[in-house]
């Protein structure tokens, strides 16, 4: 213990004792020895001084030890009859921290004053910190101040130990660790951050189901950290299994706080190439996996360059799907990333009533505070809710997608009856390659097959029916297979019923029909989705698919009843009497309506169609949404 109180002669102490210019605040004046008053009668109190100089004080006192004056007179002092006073062989028996007060005639524990703990009354209250001590006929009072091992004073005691100990102060723990360390520690957190931006430049996942040492694939991040580490000699010396065990830069935790850093610093870049340019924003709502209502926001401007840039700024949580909600989302984005609404100039969202709805919808909200905030309907989204409209106000044309996605999805139940449907088309395509029916060369008769649609790209099913004609034989064949297979009556029914119906003339057409009206929104839907499309050039394109429709409605008749026959003749499939009495499945004649086929098919049926869908179109880009 005594090396911890070690005197020395001269001791130089400079720093600001904290006493302020009004009594609330602590001054900074320089201190030197001589302000160390070695009287524990005189001192200041510890508390009294500025925080960032107190260890350098009690460093002070601590090397210059207890004040201990042993060849003092002590002073008697009566207790009734009797006359006492401080016995210097005390100091002996506590010679780490009793002190006297010659000034004041008693004693102080100089470990308490230096790091006491306001514990009220306990080892003596403030009996050897503020007062002192000075009852001289209860000696035992000093083993009661020193207590047991968890006592205030020993609390002090082991305080006092620690700050004496360089190994163990603050300062040296700042410093402990080596250059080396540092330089290790950079090539490690740099080795996952390289890892984290491949992963999300290619938007991978980073957890593994199974992370652990054993597991066989650990997931993205630590399988490509692994990677990285068997090929650079200089991150394999220093991460993973060499790295230390209390190290956490591979933890999930640092990897969402790198992700989020990236995002970040990408978000500020995107605003930074953006500058003070006018800009519109585009804006679409969903649920993700875990049912949370996001909002996502995109920003489209023109850079320093001229080009038309569309960024992905961010999802945003929305407790609802109201216009005020998605405002106020809207209005903290802002906020955040320090935009101004004036200088918004366009808005961009689906037709639903809160997004562009005319009294309360969000793109109202935004054009009371900025009427030049234009809201444009995405011109290829009206477009396919123009074909969705045509598939449910017309009975015919809903059921035929209806019946060709239950084929798609019978055909393609399996990849052995996929691994069919290719077999016969290849051995049907060799057969008209070898007929003279098919030409080669580069780019033809490539293998292909019947692919599942999906609701929200109605340019899919144009490729869907495509397929479907060009592979019309072989899947008729496969049906067949799945019907007449008597070891499994999987889907077999099923697919006996598709079998007739698909063989029928009124499939054949709306087949045609539809392929040849989607192939004219089709060639529309992607020219509108060009990224330099611009809306004058949009609009004329929206009237030129009008214009083609208008053609196909007068002069596309007998070219689409010539196509049709011709197929169901190589198919073998039944073309009705156009002269003949048109009967309606599912009615009798006596019910049924007294029209000849050629009415049905070409009036209440292709005429009835394609004016459909000039309907929808001139509804969806009418002259007041157009403006």
């Amino acid at each position: 213990m005594e090396k911890y109180f070690k005197r020395k002669s001269e001791l130089e102490l400079s720093g600001p004792i904290g006493r302020s210019d009004d009594s609330s605040k602590q001054s900074r004046i320089e201190i030197n020895m001589s302000d160390l008053h070695s009287d524990p009668g005189l001192r200041t109190r510890i508390l009294d001084y500025n925080p960032n100089i107190r260890d350098e004080i009690r460093r002070a006192y601590l090397q210059k030890g207890p004040c201990q004056p042993r060849n003092h007179d002590f002073p008697q002092k009566k207790f009734g009859k009797e006359s006492r006073r401080f016995n210097p062989a005390w100091f002996d028996e506590f010679p780490y921290w009793l002190e006297y007060s010659i000034k004041e005639d008693v004693a102080f524990c100089l470990c308490c004053y230096l790091f006491k703990t306001n514990l009220g009354e306990k080892a003596g209250g403030d009996s050897f910190v503020g007062t002192g001590f000075s009852n001289w006929k209860k000696k035992e009072r000093f083993q009661v101040h020193v207590g047991g091992p968890n006592s205030s004073h020993n609390q002090a005691l082991k305080k006092c130990q620690a700050l004496m100990n360089e190994k163990q102060h603050i300062e040296n723990g700042f410093h402990k660790h080596s250059h080396q360390s540092r330089i290790d520690y950079r090539i490690r957190l740099n080795a996952s951050v390289d890892c984290i931006r491949f992963l999300l430049r290619q938007g991978l996942a980073f957890r593994g189901h199974d992370e652990s040492e054993d597991s066989s694939n650990q997931g993205n991040f630590l399988e490509l950290l692994q990677f990285f580490v068997d090929h650079n000699e200089e991150v394999r010396a220093v991460a993973l299994k060499n790295a230390p065990e209390n190290l956490k830069v591979t933890s999930p935790k640092i990897q969402k706080d790198i992700v989020n850093a990236a995002a970040v610093e990408t978000t500020d870049a995107i605003i930074r190439d953006m500058g003070d340019a006018f800009f519109s924003i585009l804006v679409d709502e969903s649920r993700d996996v875990s049912v949370k209502k996001q909002m996502i926001v995109m920003f489209r401007y023109v850079d320093k360059k001229g080009c038309v840039i569309e960024r992905f700024i961010g999802i945003e949580h929305v407790t609802s799907t109201t216009a005020e909600s998605l405002k106020a989302s809207i209005d903290s984005l802002f906020s955040r990333h320090k935009l101004s609404m004036c200088r918004l100039r366009g808005q961009g969202y689906d037709g639903t009533s809160n997004m562009s709805g005319e009294f309360n919808g969000l793109k109202t909200l935004i054009m009371r505070e900025n009427e030049s905030a234009y809201y444009v309907h995405c011109f290829a989204h009206q477009l396919q809710l123009a074909i969705v409209g045509l598939a449910k106000k017309h009975s015919l044309i809903g059921a035929f997608f209806t019946l060709v996605s239950n084929v798609v999805n019978i055909v393609g139940a399996s990849s052995k009856r996929r691994d069919i449907l290719r077999d016969k088309q290849a051995l049907k395509v060799v057969e008209a390659l070898t007929n003279g029916e098919l030409s080669s060369g580069k780019g033809l008769n490539q293998a292909t097959e019947i692919k599942r649609s999906c609701d929200t790209r109605w340019g899919s099913y144009y490729g869907t029916l495509i397929n479907f004609i060009t592979m019309f034989s072989s899947t008729i064949d496969v049906l067949d297979e799945i019907a007449n297979d008597r070891l499994t009556v999987d889907q077999k029914h099923e697919a006996f019923i598709l079998l007739g119906l698909v063989q029928s003339f009124d499939f054949v057409f709306s087949l045609h029909l539809m392929r040849n009206i989607l192939g004219i929104t089709n060639a529309l839907s992607q020219a509108l989705q060009r990224d330099d499309q611009d809306i004058v050039n949009a609009m004329d394109l929206v009237e030129l698919c009008k214009q083609q429709f208008q053609k196909m409605r007068e002069n596309g008749w007998d070219s689409l009843l010539e196509e049709v026959s011709v197929f169901c003749r190589d198919q073998s499939i039944d073309v009705p009497n156009m002269g003949d009495m048109f009967l309606a499945r599912g009615r009798s004649r006596r019910n049924g309506p007294k029209i000849t086929n050629m009415h049905y098919y070409r009036v209440d049926f292709f005429y009835e169609v394609i004016a459909l869908q000039l309907q929808e179109l001139n509804s969806r880009f009418n002259e007041a949404n157009t403006e």
